[in-house]
């Protein structure tokens, strides 16, 4: 081997630059990140060729000294860190200095900037890391970064960029994910001289919802649920969607810590943890979320581009997310929307037909006619006698009567069976149609769980005490988490360096592979510090209970048996969804039934 020596430092610059710059979408977010740190409130970003030729990020914020330029694009030089302890307080999105100098090495870049009470800009260019000196020249307050030409110097990385589309595509999503994190500010994206997106600031609520709207589509916000919940010095808050809105792939996942987008194994562990028992095999759930926490209490500076973070208190952070998540989708019940009530002075919408379709009913239902009319009239507290002579006038007379407060429950009431497998109702909005054999299945599942956990969890003696060999380092987990293991009903201790033994389980899973289900455990706190294997083991075998014990297809049921299904459903937690996260019921509105019918067209 050659002499040990120095690195030039446009070499050291381009080797930074082989872990900060992947691609133009990573420049774009270190320019955008130093352009919110220095405050800015307007945003332009302009791409040419997918930000391969140009990529040029202007801003409205604090704007640079012109002393400061030539050490805005030195390696290491930064406004934001002085000492360890900043280090480890780290409140902005760029701290480290680097990425500055690694574009400039890697393209023709150039920096002009303007103080708010300066009378001129000054601009400074760099061609592959040399740099000219700076000098004067226009610009509004703020900042204006040129990037052109992207890796012509390194041939190499310059033939791994994709296609134009493609990389603009990876442009325009990191911007999206930014325009949620900071709605207060406005984002103008465009693409060989075509405005693409153009993001406006926002100031209420509303248009909060607006922004979540144009970023994701209407979809995405009306099938979702706001989160907003402190406890232990966190706090989450944002939107996660619907079970049954979840996609084929994770591309609407985005998770911000401090308003830092991040990729995270333990986040992503206690989300696929909350949304485990309701969302449908292969589904990916579909979030938004904001996680704030002291910056003392989260690491910043294990990844050079920053899209990872480590936590200094992981079990308590994903214990929080975790139970924030499952207590939110827990009250995704069926019909949970609730149905407008109707006026003292308004007819219900179509109840004479309703009752129509009972009485039609009753002949394939096998029932007889008082038996629906008196379940319909007790749901509207009204009596039976009155209700035959509606039917023959025609309903005109049904009305709710002036101080009654009668309203129309979420899932409304009972019409028919379709099959001996949907139920279908009418509630205020239109047609509702639930598949009862998941509806009840869930009902079931979710009264199982209630009862095991009010018993607490049954344990057992094995016969003959399992022995298990393992690696050093999971013995030591198994030691150090034995109370752990004690809380899920284990009796499990160590008997060697690289040996434990099972002597006690809960009775419920009698007839699991305990071998695999312990070192499953074990990996898990290992890693997060967290298990909940034990209870998905359970759970599944309540499933498979639920599941013998709900109501079959082609059952036939009565009008009164639909529809105290109905109003289980809505007193049900995750009643959206049956233990495989299949939909229970789908609603289609009066306007939906238009459309399908041609209806004022």
């Amino acid at each position: 081997m050659s002499r040990i020596r120095a690195l030039p430092p446009e070499l050291v610059n381009q080797i930074a630059a082989g872990e900060v710059i992947e691609r133009p979408a990573s420049v774009v977010k270190e320019l955008v990140e130093n352009s919110l740190d220095a405050g800015a409130k307007r945003i332009e970003i302009d791409l040419e060729q997918g930000g391969a030729r140009l990529i040029r990020v202007r801003d409205d914020g604090d704007g640079i000294e012109p002393d400061d330029l030539p050490l805005a694009v030195s390696a290491h030089a930064t406004s934001k860190i002085s000492s360890f302890d900043d280090l480890e307080r780290v409140a902005t999105l760029g701290f480290r200095g680097e990425a500055l100098p690694s574009i400039a090495s890697v393209s023709r870049f150039a920096l002009t900037s303007r103080r708010r009470d300066a009378d001129s800009a000054w601009r400074i260019e760099i061609d592959g890391g040399k740099a000219r000196a700076s000098a004067p020249a226009q610009h509004a307050p703020g900042s204006a970064a040129e990037v052109r030409d992207l890796f012509y110097n390194l041939p190499a990385r310059r033939k791994f960029l994709r296609a134009e589309r493609t990389e603009f595509g990876h442009v325009e999503d990191w911007v999206k994910s930014m325009a949620l994190a900071r709605p207060d500010v406005e984002f103008h994206l465009g693409h060989n001289g075509k405005a693409v997106r153009w993001f406006k600031p926002t100031r209420d609520g509303i248009e909060l919802d607006r922004r979540l709207s144009d970023v994701l589509g209407e979809e995405f916000l009306a099938s979702s649920l706001r989160v907003d919940h402190s406890a232990a010095g966190l706090r989450l808050h944002g939107w996660v969607g619907l079970p049954t809105a979840s996609r084929a792939q994770a591309d609407q996942q985005y998770f911000h810590v401090n308003g830092r987008l991040v990729r995270d194994r333990l986040v992503a562990h206690a989300v696929r943890q909350a949304y485990a028992d309701v969302l449908f095999h292969g589904r990916h759930a579909a979030f938004v979320l904001f996680l704030e926490l002291d910056p003392a209490l989260v690491d910043v500076n294990v990844h050079p581009a920053k899209h990872e973070v480590r936590f200094r208190e992981g079990r308590l952070v994903h214990d929080f997310l975790y139970r924030t998540l499952d207590e939110a989708l827990s009250h995704a019940r069926a019909g949970a929307s609730p149905a407008p009530a109707a006026r003292a002075d308004e007819t219900w919408p179509n109840a004479a037909s309703t009752l129509r379709s009972y009485a039609a009913a009753q002949p394939v239902l096998g029932l007889g006619v008082r038996e629906p009319l008196a379940d319909y009239a007790a749901l509207l507290g009204r009596e039976a006698s009155p209700l035959p002579s509606m039917i023959a006038a025609g309903g005109a007379a049904l009305r709710i009567e002036s101080g009654e407060d009668a309203q129309i429950p979420p899932l409304g009431f009972a019409l028919a069976q379709l099959h001996g497998i949907y139920v279908l109702a009418e509630n205020a909005h239109g047609l509702v149609l639930v598949d009862m054999h998941a509806a009840h299945e869930r009902i079931t599942y979710e009264k199982l769980k209630t009862a095991q956990d009010g018993e607490g969890i049954r344990t057992q003696l094995l016969l003959v005490p399992l022995a298990l060999a393992l690696s050093e380092r999971e013995a030591n987990v198994v030691e150090e988490q034995q109370a752990r293991f004690a809380e899920l009903g284990f009796d499990v201790a160590r008997s060697g360096p690289q040996s434990i033994v099972v002597r006690r389980m809960p009775v419920v899973l009698d007839g699991a592979d305990v071998a695999q289900l312990v070192r499953d455990v074990i990996a898990d706190l290992a890693v997060h510090g967290q298990t909940r294997r034990i209870e998905e083991s359970t759970n599944e075998l309540l499933a498979t209970m639920a599941c013998h014990g709900s109501v079959r297809a082609n059952r036939r049921l009565t009008i009164p048996e639909m529809n105290a299904l109905l109003r289980e459903m809505e007193a049900t937690e995750r009643s959206g969804q049956c233990n495989h996260g299949r939909p229970t019921w789908v609603q289609l509105a009066i306007p939906d039934l238009d459309r399908l019918f041609l209806r004022g067209r």
